[in-house]
């Protein structure tokens, strides 16, 4: 199989954030594959398959989130690529907005049924 292109790569995060518009977690789990591990970012639990994947975004997308991704770095190796960076989330607690800046790793696969997320490590920007 032929390198993906960064374009292609940077296309699986837009799709991962405009999943997140339609507030299924189960749309949102479907993006990982079945071995895939999340460390999120407004949970402690490591999350190792996809029912506990779902169960994290049940929690996550009643925050009503929005993502913007602010800044991106892509690597590709033919059946492997990963997207690490920054995304800012505008979340909605009691009718008030928050942000919440955070890192992000995505670990992309491409098997038989496309690219599916393996590993994805999100966490709080620190202050300092």
């Amino acid at each position: 199989m032929d390198q993906p292109s960064r374009a292609e790569i940077a296309g699986l995060l837009q799709i991962w954030t405009e999943t997140l518009k339609t507030l299924d977690p189960d749309k949102m789990a479907a993006l990982y594959a079945e071995d895939a591990v999340l460390l999120p970012t407004l949970s402690k639990e490591v999350r190792q398959s996809q029912p506990a994947i779902s169960d994290y975004f049940r929690h996550f997308l009643a925050l009503k989130p929005r993502a913007e991704v602010l800044q991106q770095t892509i690597r590709s190796y033919a059946q492997v690529a990963t997207n690490s960076g920054i995304y800012k989330f505008f979340t909605e607690i009691e009718g008030a907005e928050h942000v919440v800046v955070a890192r992000f790793t995505f670990v992309y696969r491409r098997d038989d049924d496309g690219w599916k997320i393996v590993d994805h490590h999100s966490s709080m920007l620190p202050d300092t």
